[in-house]
């Protein structure tokens, strides 16, 4: 958090130049005074403000500058509350480009500190791959496209087809930073093409096909872009050129590199199927019409406790017009999965999923489930990755147990945690390890089946599934090791005919007698490891079992939007500190999760134990817990699935982060609650 002194009106208004990243300032606004801030958003943007830590009553106007004369009556108030005391406050809305002031005022006599965050996310239009390619017609007359690349963004593709020979003419402008493109032809034949500065053009005749058109960052700039494209039938007595570079021509611009493109020969199923994809933040869709069929994935939303909703924008339908259907079978290219639908009575149809809230003329529906426990909103770990979405479907069952091996718990058989619910357990989990580990059991135990919706504390990912908490750490007499441990909760699980789910938010402890109850156990135990947290290039053992075993998943740290030190980050980035620490990467790491983050904790004292909640549980052993209790949440909608296949969902259905697919970085990505539950229960419906 910075600290910084706004100006005292528009023609001075403090600059924010406000980004994809969020900008959080602390300030001062004193007695009968406005404080104003400017920023200038060069595309459709997904704006974001959050307004907190009052002391006195205050006034919040979003302006909209309608001439750039920087006069407040030129400007349009486009938003505004007002504050009472404390009580945080956000605005959430897309903004086309433009100049905007945000004025804050207070009545006479009073003053307050105040802390401000903002930020702009660019509203992408264009498909981040080739399979979801934005589908686009070409005509002699050009059209002109306008979006955004960048670090979460790196890639916008176009396809179009021709069914003539065609003089094509492409051109780039607009860029504030570098940027590559790139014509592509699914033939198989590569070339590269000359460097070009700024602005570029491609100007070639092309033969009948299909095209992509690439628009990518370069070396992880950030920058929007207009892009103008044509296509003009060429008469039949014309000799038509053939092109030099046979079939990909690529341009890249401001100065970067030539770049050799690799041969891209997929091609989206269906002309008519627009694909949309959200990020890890709260992402506005407005339905677009030129398709038959349009998809969108909301994927998670760390920005849900602040209000921000995953929302598809139907405002120019009544409720009454768009009925939502549940349970249309979709492969977007990772999985068929269960989709919502709605069908027009033109016939066009929309498929969604991670969607929050849908917002129609008549009224907004919520779709995604906000439990009443006071903490939630704080749990960003659950909302990004979209736990209140997977809720509509399931929050656990006791076909699934949770085996917990960890510390002991803080407490006694009479007095656990306050936010804790029934679970199994030994007489050796209690009173343990308090002063050596600071109650990493109790801290693990709440992220996975905290009681939710009962109006104490925090929310559990599972709220029903049993749970089986051994002590296997710190030496004292009771403790089990690793194999006592496993095998008494295979043991529990075969005797109810349930799946087991084991958590181990830890480091060390295998052996082969270890490792042959996870060979053994293939069908019916899922063992869900810490990576590790040296920053090594290598797992940790027992996660690094994880490239051998395909019930063994290997987690990594991802944080959100900001690290331990208040640096705003992009979601999902690999949590990595100077000084040696940070999450493992490394050959059969599998998923990232979050990390960082609010969980329940205990301190001991000489007169027994204080209950409280710690807002930073860290490492990649609270990396764990979330990817444990989303498995458990798959698990429980479909038990007839193998460990193996609950593996293989949670992987095939992350969201990609790092290079494209997996790569040990990263793994197969961040782990994605809804899109794995939805696929579980096409699978269950007999979807391949």
């Amino acid at each position: 958090m910075s600290t910084t002194f706004s100006e005292s009106s528009l023609e001075t208004a403090k600059n924010l130049n406000t980004g994809v990243n969020p900008q959080i300032f602390s300030d001062t606004l004193n007695s009968g005074h406005s404080n104003f801030y400017s920023f200038n958003l060069k595309g459709r943007s997904s704006f974001n403000l959050n307004f907190e830590d009052l002391s006195a009553n205050a006034h919040v106007d979003l302006i909209q500058d309608l001439n750039g004369n920087r006069v407040l009556d030129d400007g349009e108030v486009i938003n505004s509350f007002v504050l009472s005391g404390a009580k945080p406050e956000s605005i959430n809305q897309t903004l086309d480009a433009g100049l905007y002031y945000i004025q804050i005022s207070i009545d006479e006599g009073l003053d307050t500190d105040y802390k401000l965050a903002v930020s702009a996310t660019p509203i992408d239009y264009a498909g981040d791959f080739l399979q979801n390619a934005r589908q686009i017609t070409l005509h002699s007359q050009a059209k002109n496209y306008s979006d955004w690349v960048g670090i979460s963004d790196t890639n916008d593709y176009y396809k179009f087809t021709l069914k003539t020979t065609s003089d094509f003419k492409l051109g780039l402008s607009g860029l504030s930073d570098d940027a590559q493109v790139q014509l592509l032809h699914g033939n198989g034949n590569t070339s590269d093409h000359d460097v070009g500065i700024t602005n570029e053009s491609i100007n070639r005749t092309l033969d009948p096909g299909t095209y992509y058109v690439r628009v990518n960052s370069y070396e992880n700039s950030e920058t929007f872009y207009n892009l103008s494209l044509s296509a003009t039938p060429v008469s039949s007595s014309e000799t038509i050129p053939t092109p030099s570079d046979g079939g990909i021509l690529t341009t890249i611009l401001n100065g970067a590199q030539q770049l050799i493109a690799s041969v891209i020969t997929s091609v989206f199923p269906d002309s008519n199927t627009q694909y949309f994809k959200g990020t890890l933040r709260a992402d506005n869709f407005t339905y677009q019409s030129a398709y038959n069929r349009t998809i969108y994935s909301g994927n998670g939303n760390v920005d849900y406790g602040s209000g921000g909703r995953d929302l598809l924008d139907l405002s120019a339908f009544s409720s009454t017009q768009a009925p939502i259907k549940e349970g249309v079978m979709y492969n977007p290219g990772n999985g068929t999965r269960l989709f919502d639908s709605i069908t027009f009575s033109n016939g066009k149809e929309i498929l969604f999923e991670g969607i929050e809230a849908i917002k129609f003329a008549d009224k907004t529906i919520n779709l995604s489930v906000t439990p009443n426990d006071p903490l939630f909103g704080q749990q960003w770990n659950l909302h990004m990755m979209g736990v209140q979405s997977a809720w509509r479907f399931t929050t656990g069952s006791n076909n699934v147990l949770i085996g917990i091996e960890d510390t002991g718990l803080a407490g006694t058989t009479a007095n656990l945690h306050p936010d804790f619910r029934a679970l199994y357990t030994l007489p050796n989990n209690y009173l343990d390890e308090m002063s050596n580990f600071s109650a990493h059991g109790t801290e693990v135990q709440g992220v996975i089946a905290a009681a939710s919706n009962n109006r104490v504390g925090m929310s559990g990912i599972n709220w029903n599934s049993d749970v089986f908490h051994i002590d296997v750490m710190g030496r004292d007499a009771g403790d089990y090791d690793l194999v006592t441990a496993t095998q008494a909760l295979i043991d529990q699980a075969k005797s109810k005919n349930q799946r087991l789910v084991v958590n181990l938010s830890l480091t060390g402890g295998s052996s082969p007698q270890f490792e042959q109850l996870i060979a053994n156990n293939l069908n019916t135990a899922l063992f869900v490891v810490a990576a590790g947290n040296t920053n090594a290039n290598s797992l940790e053992s027992p996660a690094d079992l994880a490239k051998k075993y395909a019930n063994v998943v290997a987690v990594g740290a991802s944080g959100g939007v900001k690290d331990w030190n208040n640096n705003p980050t992009t979601p999902g980035t690999r949590i990595s500190y100077p000084g040696g620490w940070g999450s493992n990467k490394g050959d059969g790491l599998t998923l990232m999760a979050p990390s960082e983050y609010l969980t329940t904790n205990a301190i001991k004292s000489s007169n027994g134990f204080t209950f409280d909640y710690d807002q930073r549980f860290n490492g990649t052993s609270a990396a764990v817990p979330n990817v444990t209790g989303v498995a458990s949440l798959v698990w429980s909608l479909n038990s007839n699935l193998t460990a193996t296949q609950i593996k293989t969902i949670l992987s095939e259905t992350a969201y990609d982060l790092g290079a494209s697919g997996y790569d040990t970085e990263y793994g197969y990505g961040f782990v994605n609650a809804d899109a794995a539950v939805r696929r579980a229960m096409a699978l269950a419906r007999g979807a391949a």
